[in-house]
C-alpha cells in the first residue's frame, strides 16, 4: 500500500496565471483529456516515460486566475484552437476548473501578493494532497528592470503591479513554497526573486517557452556550428493572429520577446552574426495578421558559407499552431518542477534550457545537443535524490 505522502499517491496541480488565454485554455483541454483519455495525450509528452515515482500523468488538476469574465468553455470555443468535437466531451470537466478573478488592480503589490496567497491557500485546501506548481502564462509586458532591488520591502515600496502583473503571482507562489515555471517572455528572475526562491526552497525555471520557430532555430544553428558552416545572416519573420500577436504590436511589449528570440543565436554559434559587415545580421520580426489566428507561420532565411567561402542558403517555412505546440511543454515542465521540488532543488534550474528561448541560471546549456544531454543528466539526478529520500523515509 502506498503512503498518502508518497509522490505516487499525489496528483499534479497546475495553478495558471492567465488561465483563460489561448495557451492556457488549450492546457485546460489537455488536462481534461488526460484525466479521461490519457492515451490521446501521452504521445505528445516528453516526460511520459519519466519519473515513475510520480503519480501517472492523468492524475492532474488545474486552477488559476484571469481578468476575463467569460466562462472557460466560451474562451476555448472563441479561440478555436481545439476543434469542438475534441473538447466538447469534456465540457463539464472544463466548467469545474476553478478560476479566480485576478487581484483588484487598485491593490498595491504587497496587497496583491497577500490576496493571491489566500487564493492559493483555498486551492490547496480543495486539492489537499496535490503537488502544486505555478505556470505564468500572462502576456508580454513592458520590460521593468529590477536588477538593483535587494529586498521584498523595496519591491513592495517601489513597484506598481499595473506595470508588472506577473510579479505578484510569482512572489505569492514562492512565499507559499510552490515551484514556478515562467513560460512568459517577461523577465522575472531578478536577484531578489531568486534569493526568495532559495530561502523558501522553491525551484524556478524560465523564461519564454521555446515552442516553434525558435526551437528549430536552435536545432539548425547547432547543426551548422557542428559542421563548421559559418552563418553570415539569419532573417526570421513570424505572423500570427491571436491575442499574443496583437499584444506584440506594441513595440515596448514586443522588445523582450524579440530580444529573447534574437540573442540566443550568437550564444549558440559563438560569434556575432553579421560581424564581417560590421552590423548585426540576425533580424527578427513579428507581425499581427488576424486571418492566421493561432495558426502562426514563420519564415527563416539563413545565409551561410562553406569551404572556400562559397555562399549557400537555407529556406525554412513553419506552419505551426502556437498553443498546440506550447501546451505539452507546459505539462512536461509541471512534472519537472514538482520532481525538482521533491529532490530538494531550489533557485534557477539552468538544465531546463531545452524548453526556453532565454534559459537562465549558471552556465545554462545553449546548443541543442547540450540541452538534450542536460535533461538526461537532470533526470538521473532527480531519480537518485528522490530514491534516497524515499529510502530514508522507509528506514
Amino acid at each position: 500500500m502506498i503512503n498518502s505522502d508518497h509522490p505516487k499517491s499525489r496528483s499534479l496541480l497546475l495553478m495558471v496565471a492567465g488561465a483563460k488565454g489561448a495557451v492556457a485554455s488549450t492546457v485546460a483541454v489537455a488536462v481534461a483529456t488526460l484525466q479521461k483519455d490519457p492515451d490521446t495525450l501521452l504521445p505528445s509528452l516528453t516526460t511520459r516515460n519519466s519519473f515513475p515515482y510520480l503519480a501517472p500523468p492523468h492524475a492532474i488538476h488545474m486552477a488559476g486566475w484571469d481578468i476575463q469574465p467569460a466562462k472557460l468553455t466560451d474562451c476555448v470555443k472563441n479561440y478555436g484552437v481545439v476543434p469542438e468535437n475534441l473538447w466538447k466531451p469534456y465540457q463539464s470537466d472544463l466548467d469545474e476548473i476553478r478560476i479566480f478573478q485576478a487581484p483588484p488592480p487598485d491593490l498595491n503589490l504587497k496587497a496583491q501578493v497577500q490576496h493571491l496567497m489566500q487564493d492559493i491557500h483555498d486551492i490547496k485546501k480543495q486539492y489537499s494532497n496535490a503537488l502544486p506548481v505555478l505556470i505564468n502564462l500572462l502576456p508580454a509586458g513592458i520590460q521593468v528592470d529590477l536588477e538593483n532591488f535587494t529586498s521584498l520591502l523595496q519591491l513592495y515600496s517601489n513597484v506598481d503591479p499595473a506595470d508588472f502583473p506577473d510579479l505578484a503571482y510569482v512572489l505569492a507562489s514562492i512565499l507559499s513554497g510552490i515551484p514556478v515555471t515562467n513560460f512568459s517572455p517577461n523577465h522575472l528572475e531578478f536577484p531578489v526573486i531568486i534569493q526568495q526562491a532559495i530561502k523558501h526552497h522553491v525551484p524556478i525555471c524560465g523564461h519564454d517557452g521555446k515552442t516553434g520557430q525558435t526551437y528549430f532555430k536552435v536545432v539548425l544553428a547547432s547543426a551548422l556550428r557542428a559542421r563548421c558552416l559559418h552563418v553570415d545572416g539569419w532573417y526570421s519573420l513570424n505572423i500570427l493572429g491571436n491575442a499574443d500577436g496583437k499584444n506584440l504590436m506594441d513595440p515596448e511589449r514586443a522588445a523582450g520577446k524579440v530580444a529573447n528570440k534574437t540573442l540566443l543565436l550568437d550564444d549558440i554559434l559563438g560569434y556575432s552574426v553579421g560581424e564581417k559587415y560590421g552590423e548585426p545580421c540576425h533580424k527578427v520580426h513579428i507581425d499581427y495578421y488576424p486571418p492566421r489566428g493561432d495558426a502562426k507561420e514563420a519564415w527563416d532565411v539563413i545565409d551561410f558559407q562553406g569551404m572556400f567561402g562559397m555562399p549557400m542558403s537555407i529556406r525554412l517555412n513553419l506552419q505551426g499552431r502556437d498553443s498546440i505546440l506550447a501546451a505539452p511543454l507546459i505539462l512536461d515542465l509541471s512534472r519537472w518542477m514538482v520532481v525538482l521540488k521533491l529532490a530538494g532543488r531550489s533557485g534557477l534550474i539552468p538544465e531546463l534550457g531545452f524548453y526556453f528561448k532565454k534559459p537562465l541560471g549558471k552556465n545554462p546549456p545553449l546548443n541543442f545537443q547540450d540541452q538534450v544531454y542536460s535533461l538526461r543528466e537532470l533526470e538521473k539526478e532527480c531519480d537518485t535524490l528522490n530514491a534516497r529520500k524515499q529510502n530514508g523515509k522507509k528506514s
